[in-house]
Parts: C-alpha cells; sequence; structure tokens
C-alpha cells in the first residue's frame, strides 16, 4: 500500500515509534528511524527491519531538542531516501512534580521535544508533500493530550499543544493531498512504561502482575494495555486511501480512559 513512499518515524529506536515503523515497513513505506541508543545496537535493527520489510531502511540521531537537529533530520530522509512522504512524529519524554516544583529546565526540555519538535518536524516535511500532492503527518499525541493528571503539567500542556497543532495543520493542508491526525494511546507497555510498573512493584511490594493491574486501573478501564502493533495499524490506516479525508481528528486508543 505504501510502496515507493518514504516515512520518517521519530523515536522509532523503541518502543512505540519502532512498533509504528515495523508496521509502516510492511506496508511497503521506506523508513529513515530515529533515536537514541547503543550504535551497534541501531545498525542491528535497521538491517534487520530492512530484511523482514524488505524496504530501504535509515538511520538519522538528530537532537530533536532543537530546530536544527530536527531540520537535519528532514533533510537526511531527502537526501538519501527522495523525500518525506509520511512523518510520525512520536518522540518524546516525560518529568513529574508538583507545578510549583517543577524544574524550569525540565519543562523546557518535555516542550522542546515533545511540542516544539512536532512543530518543526511538520514545517520542514510540508512544502515536499504539497509539491507532491500528498502526505500524511501523524502526530502521536496521548490521553494526556485530551484529559489531565496531576503532577503532569508540562506533558500535559505539550500534548494538548499536539493535538491543536494537528487541527491547525489539517485547515492548512485541507484539499492539499496532505492530511495531518493525532494518535491518543493510554498505557502501552513499553520499556519506560514498564520503568514504572517496577517503581510501583517495589514501593508496595506487589509482584508484576498486581503492579500492572494497579497501573491500569487507575485510569484505563480495559484493564489491558495498548500495544505498538495496535498503534501501528492504526497508523498504516491513516496513511491509506481510506483516510483520506480523514483529517484533523485526535483518535483515542486507551481502553475507554478519556471515555470517562
Amino acid at each position: 500500500m505504501l510502496k515507493g513512499k518514504v516515512a520518517v518515524v521519530t523515536g522509532s529506536t523503541s518502543g512505540i515509534g519502532l512498533g509504528i515503523a515495523r508496521a509502516l515497513g510492511r506496508a511497503g513505506a521506506d523508513l529513515v528511524l530515529n533515536g537514541f541508543g547503543d550504535a551497534a545496537t541501531i545498525e542491528a535493527l535497521r538491517s534487520s527491519l530492512e530484511s523482514e520489510c524488505g524496504v530501504r531502511v535509515a538511520y538519522h540521531g538528530a537532537d530533536l531538542a532543537t530546530a536544527g537537529g530536527v531540520e537535519s533530520l528532514i533533510r537526511h530522509a531527502e537526501a538519501t531516501l527522495g523525500g518525506v512522504d509520511v512523518l510520525v512524529n512520536n518522540a518524546g519524554i516525560q518529568y513529574v512534580a508538583p507545578i510549583e516544583e517543577f524544574p524550569v529546565e525540565r519543562w523546557d526540555a518535555v516542550l522542546a521535544i515533545n511540542l516544539s519538535a512536532v512543530f518543526h518536524g511538520t514545517r520542514c516535511a510540508l512544502p515536499g508533500m504539497k509539491a507532491r500532492g500528498w502526505g500524511r503527518i501523524v502526530n502521536i499525541a496521548s490521553a494526556h493530550g485530551l484529559v489531565a493528571s496531576a503532577q503532569k503539567s508540562a506533558y500535559v500542556a505539550a500534548k494538548h499543544g499536539v493535538v491543536g497543532l494537528t487541527k491547525v495543520t489539517a485547515l492548512e493542508t485541507a484539499g492539499t493531498g496532505v492530511t495531518c491526525n493525532a494518535i491518543c494511546p493510554g498505557w502501552v507497555l513499553t520499556p519506560l512504561v514498564q520503568k514504572q510498573v517496577d517503581a510501583l512493584a517495589a514501593a508496595k511490594g506487589l509482584d508484576d502482575a498486581a503492579a500492572r493491574a494497579e497501573l491500569l486501573g487507575a485510569k484505563q478501564p480495559s484493564g489491558q494495555f495498548v500495544t505498538p502493533e495496535q498503534l501501528g495499524a492504526l497508523a498504516v490506516f491513516l496513511c491509506s486511501d481510506a483516510a483520506a479525508q480523514m483529517t484533523g481528528a485526535a483518535l483515542p486508543m486507551d481502553g475507554a480512559w478519556t471515555a470517562q
């Protein structure tokens, strides 16, 4: 379905981003991976995706905390694979503290990665998409782009901003062949979330299963984690012809978290 298209997925060396990149690759898209990690491990991942999916896979370790870093990622995709047809803005970081105790530098870092990088990626990729008359921008927001939680002021502000930016992008690209949508996941069992499970288990003397159940029970009525594979399948759908008139949407995949 996406053969001949090039997809850039930020934060794609693990977790949600990797699940989405793999799904897009299986749908035929050439890939540009981005993220941090051991160089040998990333190269093994790049090579395995290339073999598994039968597509070209490149990697660029841009630091998305700066406008220049994001620009370099998009330019690298254009130079090595010929353009950016699909942009998945997935990279994100988290910090938790009450507002009055929230370190200013942490606020700036969360907003830079979770919101400003989405803007910079979008502004850099849009000219090429518009020129080709086709493009798909998929922003990975969060259930926290729709509702709030205490002690997550920067993350919630950034993810609400991503949902708003998604809507503006959709309005500005309507009729051009470019769409922009946001996916709003609830709890996804990524390595980062597993660390939260481990911390909860240690703090309360719980085993892994009980800690997972407690974490889910506080927010996610389904009692089940969303999977990277499910998010990848939704991203592929948003890139399909069936979704050509779906733009500006914020789509929850959260086990009824935001239905409450």
